[in-house]
């Protein structure tokens, strides 16, 4: 079954986010929260920041879909205004990142199926640039895709 989306350009963003929110668990499964810190001797993020800056990002993009409600991650503190990896600090448990990743995925799913183009098109601004709402979520598509493969690898 077809699923029908508001605007015709988010066709093939539910399908991609479906994915990657099953993925997302997968990559997980069987990570210890001691190993899901470990950089590998590297300046490398470990998986315990890159879990919870996606579910972060998740947060964000419901966030900027929905400005009538405040959507926040039990780790926000950590990971909001594109924080990055912090020396000495232990992150949460991999399976709060996953009960967040849970809470967060069908609310940004609905979001998303029901972006219209109004939505898609207004400019969200980051320091230094501007940029059409929807840029921003195939960006998201993307860095999902990218993260939740650094997590597996």
């Amino acid at each position: 079954m077809e699923l029908k989306t508001k605007s015709a350009r988010m066709a093939t963003i539910p399908a991609l986010y479906d994915m990657q929110t099953t993925f997302f668990n997968n990559a997980l499964e069987g990570i210890s929260d001691k190993d899901a810190h470990s950089r590998l001797d590297t300046k490398a993020n470990h998986i315990a920041w890159l879990a919870g800056s996606l579910v972060q990002q998740r947060y964000e993009l419901a966030r900027d879909l929905d400005k009538s409600k405040s959507y926040k991650q039990q780790a926000d503190d950590l990971f909001k205004d594109n924080q990055g990896i912090k020396e000495g600090v232990t992150y949460p448990s991999l399976e709060q990142f996953k009960k967040d990743w849970k809470e967060i995925s069908p609310i940004l799913r609905e979001l998303l199926v029901n972006a219209d183009d109004a939505q898609l098109n207004k400019k969200i601004e980051m320091p230094g640039m501007e940029f059409p709402l929807f840029d921003l979520i195939t960006f998201v598509s993307y860095r999902e895709a990218n993260c939740i493969g650094q997590i597996a690898l």
